[in-house]
């Protein structure tokens, strides 16, 4: 009696066996034909319309941009992605000729230098500062303000020194350091400061000469593009560097390396910024195509890759191409979607993201995930990011975070296994560039894991000779791979 009980359960294994060996080969198969439909001639096709004079260097806004936006747009419908701009569902009409377009207004705002000035109290007297001889900041600060409150002094506005300190309402007088100043600014606004007075040390040469002063003055005059709905006063953080002499005066006289943080210096700040009238408004595009998933639940969970697609125009009559800066990335997406189509659907959706405004500081992420366009009930669990991956030496990749970055997450340690398959044996750190590409928006704003992929810096870096005879379309094929193998392994887990 035990062997006829045995017989049928032995069956069922082997049957289930083959069923799990049948997927498994499935799977496999489908993700081969995605590598395969990776190439390089066609990467190199697409680059040389991208990175051609003919678009001008796909400035925001311009022509030239919006030509290879259409471009993006073109692709996606060949391929039958779902458009997924403004809003649009996956039922979304197909052919629609504006379902891939997510639209943002941004705004060119430029600081009224004659109208905007500083002053720091202390008791009866009070010290009058000129922008752009005593103190500056970014054009990224190019919004009306007026702040007022007593200065505190904090450290280097490290976490661990401003965690019990008490700024509500306070200027806070910092170092400047290796923190990076979206961090500075975030522990300074957590404790209720109202600004930084960013100051050199003093075992440094003071950074804040005339001549820089001066630039920022007249970098700032000339406009700052600013994301319609994000510029409200509230939503800015003063950020102002101080000349040494300054940094004195609102130390109340004393030597700022002999203070603790917390030391409350006796001193108020003034700052009024003025916004000069008139500010033209602009519509811009990101572009994005959606990947429905198959499974009816995880297909609600989102993976994003992105790649910015703008660069920086034409300067003093000279075209700045962008092959690499981010040429590379905008067609090693492309690429993706070639793949994506090629493998078919995957468990969970995928959304490729083609963000304008970056080299304006980051615009396109910021708007789309300030307001994400998501089927009702999705939600973006990831993004991978890819930005300047053509160039140097053939096995050379860099990713962020790393180990040594608080927001290390599993999409690393899994980049890690799955970059050498493709010819990076070992991938070097870029954590010092978690601030200046998209992917740091998706972390900030969404609060989801992210990941940077990128080849670094080199001497064409915005220069009119990022062409694209020197790019390595292996390279931009390789890379893109990585992110495949990422994409078939996170949407199966």
């Amino acid at each position: 009696m035990l062997r006829f009980r045995i017989r049928p359960f032995f069956f069922a294994c082997v049957l289930l066996g083959s069923a799990s060996l049948a997927g498994a080969q499935s799977a496999n198969a489908a993700l081969e034909r995605a590598l395969a439909a990776v190439r390089p001639a066609n990467i190199e096709a697409d680059l040389r319309f991208i990175a051609s004079d003919e678009l001008m260097g796909r400035d925001t806004p311009s022509s030239g941009q919006r030509i290879a936006a259409r471009f993006i747009r073109a692709r996606l419908q060949r391929l039958h992605f779902v458009p997924m701009g403004d809003g649009e569902a996956p039922s979304a009409v197909e052919g629609d000729t504006r379902g891939y377009f997510d639209h943002y207004r941004m705004r060119r705002s430029a600081v009224d230098t004659e109208a905007s000035h500083a002053k720091i109290e202390s008791g009866p007297a009070g010290s009058e500062l000129a922008f752009g001889r005593d103190y500056y900041f970014y054009p990224t600060g190019a919004v009306a303000l007026e702040r007022e409150g007593e200065v505190v002094f904090a450290g280097e506005a490290r976490a661990d020194e401003v965690a019990s300190l008490d700024l509500e309402g306070k200027w806070a007088l910092v170092f400047d350091s290796d923190l990076p100043w979206r961090e500075r600014e975030a522990n300074l606004a957590a404790r209720g400061a109202i600004g930084c007075l960013v100051a050199t040390p003093p075992d440094r040469p003071d950074e804040h000469t005339a001549g820089r002063a001066a630039r920022m003055a007249s970098w700032v005059s000339r406009g700052q593009l600013q994301v319609v709905g994000s510029e409200e006063e509230g939503a800015v953080f003063p950020d102002d560097f101080v000349a040494r002499g300054v940094a004195k005066k609102l130390a109340g006289g004393r030597d700022l390396s002999s203070l603790e943080p917390g030391a409350v210096l006796g001193t108020r700040f003034l700052e009024r910024r003025a916004v000069e009238d008139g500010a033209e408004e602009y519509e811009l595009e990101n572009v994005a195509g959606f990947w429905p998933g198959s499974d009816p639940e995880l297909a609600k969970e989102v993976l994003i890759v992105s790649a910015h697609y703008d660069h920086v125009g034409v300067r003093d009559g000279q075209i700045y191409n962008g092959a690499d800066d981010n040429g590379s990335g905008t067609c090693g997406l492309l690429a993706i979607a070639e793949a994506l189509a090629a493998h078919g659907p995957m468990k969970r959706s995928i959304l490729l993201l083609w963000v304008s405004g970056e080299e304006k500081g980051l615009k396109g992420s910021e708007a789309w995930t300030l307001a994400p366009t998501l089927p009702e009930g999705y939600r973006a669990v990831s993004d991978l990011n890819i930005d300047m991956i053509g160039r140097n030496a053939p096995d050379y990749l860099l990713v962020t975070p790393t180990r040594d970055h608080p927001a290390y997450n599993r999409l690393t340690r899994m980049i890690e296994e799955v970059a050498p398959l493709e010819g990076f044996p070992e991938l070097g750190s870029c954590d010092e560039y978690w601030e200046r590409s998209d992917h740091r928006n998706f972390s900030v704003n969404l609060g989801i894991p992210v990941a940077f992929l990128f080849s670094d810096v080199h001497e064409d870096y915005h220069q009119p000779t990022d062409t694209v005879d020197k790019i390595d379309f292996d390279k931009i094929a390789r890379v893109s791979r990585v992110v495949v193998r990422m994409l078939d392994r996170l949407a199966r887990e």
